[in-house]
């Protein structure tokens, strides 16, 4: 293993130390050391991977230095963009780094929505000629494999991406986190929201932890699941799911149970949910203004005004809670002229050591809940 100091240093040592990206459990441990020994004008958590890759386009062509940009391979897809229109050799050439965290590499137990992306993460990376190396374990090994990455990507101002295994780096804690107390945890919110939906109302939860209590508060219940369309994987894509759902079935009352870090992700989205107004739709985003399932890095939920960006975006009523009482007067003042919806539920980080994960697969999840929206 990789002690996350000691990688710092490599990069120091090639004049890397501008970062940005977005967190992944993979590489929780050295974007934590990175979090608390850069200043935070070189280390940015960006809404989404490709906004990390254009940060990192502007940073190059006002300094002239390499960056890097880490994200998890999921993020790949999100990165694709400005990778081949803008730091592409045959557009501007822009040399920067990139480290992913290899989820779902073969022969690795991991979860369903990575399974395929680990599968095809080397092919994917061949396909937009990005070249790679899979970091070694062994520290005087990975030392020489960073300095010819980046020797190669000084030479030919082509990205270079360092693949990292699970377990790579040693555990390091995150110093620097923000304070937040605020007397709500998210699955107190879970169970409160869980409570108040009649047997025909319908919930999208996003990924993460959020799906994972979303199901575990269903169990203490006694509920059934067939109500709940689980987001496992689509970082970002919840609340346009939901609303799909929504605009399809009207007389559905459809509840989309989103994060900070997702909304920022793609907050596109609540645009669109804004100009198709539908009287069906609450969107609710609890916010712990951290990346909590990766590692606990901060978002930038804490420094916006969701409230009035919702109402900006069209929604029709809009309102921040930080309390039991106040998201059940939220709750009640909702009906059908105050849809869509907007709630911003402010809680504490933090979750049970034992929560578990969904028992059932993602496929099954599906159809039951397509047949529950066609009884």
């Amino acid at each position: 293993m990789i002690s996350p100091a000691i990688f710092y240093g490599w990069l120091a040592e090639n004049k890397i130390e501008f970062f940005s990206g977005v967190p992944d459990s993979l590489l929780k441990d050295i974007c934590a050391y990175i979090t608390d020994h850069s200043p935070r004008k070189n280390h940015i958590i960006a809404a989404n991977e490709g906004n990390a890759v254009a940060l990192a386009a502007g940073y190059h062509l006002a300094t002239g230095k390499i960056p890097l940009v880490y994200m998890q391979n999921s993020g790949i897809g999100n990165a694709v963009n400005p990778l081949l229109s803008l730091v592409d050799k045959n557009v501007y050439n822009i040399p920067l780094m990139l480290m992913i965290g290899w989820r779902g590499e073969p022969g690795v137990k991991d979860e369903p929505q990575h399974v395929t992306q680990g599968e095809v993460t080397p092919a994917l990376l061949d396909a937009i000629q990005i070249p790679y190396t899979i970091l070694e374990m062994d520290e005087d090994n990975a030392r020489e494999q960073i300095h010819i990455a980046v020797s190669q990507v000084n030479q030919s101002g082509v990205p270079h991406a360092l693949v990292i295994r699970k377990g790579t780096f040693e555990k390091y804690t995150i110093q620097s986190k923000k304070e937040v107390s605020h007397e709500l945890t998210r699955e107190s919110v879970v169970y409160q929201i869980l409570e108040k939906l009649s047997g025909d109302d319908v919930l999208v939860s996003t990924t993460g932890k959020t799906s994972r209590e979303v199901f575990e508060c269903r169990e203490a219940m006694g509920h059934p699941h067939h109500s709940d369309f689980l987001t496992v994987g689509s970082m970002g894509h919840s609340s346009q799911i939901a609303l799909g759902i929504a605009l399809s079935k009207p007389g559905k009352r459809v509840v989309c149970l989103d994060g900070d870090g997702a909304m920022l992700m793609h907050m596109g989205g609540m645009a669109i949910t804004g100009s198709m107004a539908p009287a069906n739709y609450i969107h609710i985003v609890i916010n712990n203004s951290a990346h909590e399932s990766v590692g606990g890095q901060p978002t930038a939920g804490s420094e916006i005004d969701m409230v009035a960006i919702a109402k900006a975006c069209g929604y029709k009523s809009a309102t921040s809670v930080s309390s039991s009482e106040e998201l059940d007067k939220a709750w009640k003042a909702i009906n059908k002229d105050s849809c869509p919806a907007f709630i911003e539920v402010k809680v504490r980080p933090g979750s049970r050591d034992d929560l578990g994960r969904p028992t059932i697969k993602p496929v099954d999840n599906k159809k039951d809940f397509m047949s529950n929206l066609e009884s």
